[in-house]
């Protein structure tokens, strides 16, 4: 992808792209868990990335071998954090988890990030923009509850909520990590290096998986909607989401572009009315506007009061 595309132009287009893609994800996460194991999953999506990344990076390896070579540590970082740990963490959380949990567990990633950022970074938030982050999280609460506070009470941690826990801490030090990525790197070189240290650290777990080391073993069910299941995750969430959102981060920051991860309850709540036929509810429009009104005081640029 040439980030000289019109595209390309618009970060906060990427960042809402990527939400999109990524709802879909969690979506077919939780509904092919009986046919696909999380680590199937999360292995071939890699792979199948890799294979649409490396015609892409290839061509940029010669001569900027030497700039990948010198920043190996966070490429390695980076590569086992965002790829290697973040979906796999999830797919694992959604075996044990209802997607309720996991989305909100998903929601705290911008609070997290904001949080590394402010302790390894020094970055700090106007207050204007601390609201519109608190704001963006009440709406997705909000859509997350249903809009009832007993179900929020109600909920409870399991063994799925830990490992979803796990993944939104190891997204956030990613997100914050790519600040140190090396310098100069092609975009779709960086990726295609991150990706294969995924696919590289997942290798050995997969075969695990598949009994190779003499545990019970768990193999994919194939059939036409398992194989589409990968596909997709391998295509859009792991391919153009990730090229998207290491975009768009470059561009606004790691703070502003984890705040559209609140957009992923929004996009969830439109793909159940689309694909289950589940209609929205009154609470569906309050947390979808509470989430727009978030972003909007965090991305936009508020005229100055005369005087000010």
């Amino acid at each position: 992808m040439n980030p000289n595309t019109p595209l390309y132009r618009h970060p906060y287009l990427l960042l809402t792209l990527t939400a999109l893609f990524w709802s879909g994800n969690m979506v077919l996460g939780r509904g092919i868990r009986a046919d696909v194991p999380p680590i199937a999953l999360a292995f071939w999506r890699w792979v199948i990335a890799l294979a649409l990344i490396a015609p892409l990076a290839l061509p940029h390896l010669k001569e900027q071998w030497p700039l990948l070579k010198k920043g190996w540590k966070p490429v390695l970082l980076l590569g086992i954090l965002g790829v290697g740990c973040y979906n796999t963490f999830a797919y694992v959380a959604l075996q044990y988890t209802a997607a309720t949990n996991a989305v909100l567990l998903n929601s705290f990633i911008p609070i997290v990030t904001i949080a590394l950022s402010w302790l390894f970074l020094g970055k700090r938030l106007k207050p204007i923009e601390a609201v519109g982050v608190a704001i963006s999280f009440l709406g997705a609460t909000t859509i997350i509850a249903r809009g009832d506070l007993a179900v929020l009470l109600g909920l409870s941690l399991n063994l799925g909520d830990v490992w979803m826990l796990g993944a939104v801490l190891t997204w956030a030090i990613y997100t914050v990590g790519l600040q140190w990525r090396p310098a100069g790197v092609h975009p779709m070189l960086m990726l295609g290096a991150l990706t294969l240290v995924g696919v590289l650290a997942l290798a050995p777990i997969y075969a695990h998986e598949l009994g190779a080391f003499g545990g019970p073993a768990r193999h994919i069910n194939l059939h036409w909607g398992s194989l589409a299941g990968i596909a997709y995750v391998g295509v859009l969430p792991s391919f153009v989401g990730y090229i998207f959102y290491n975009r768009g981060v470059a561009e606004v920051g790691a703070n502003k572009a984890s705040l559209f991860i609140h957009l992923m309850p929004v996009f969830g709540t439109l793909l159940s009315a689309l694909f289950l036929g589940e209609l929205p509810h009154l609470y569906h429009f309050v947390g979808i506007g509470l989430i727009f009104s978030g972003i909007y005081l965090t991305m936009a640029r508020l005229p100055r009061l005369k005087g000010a």
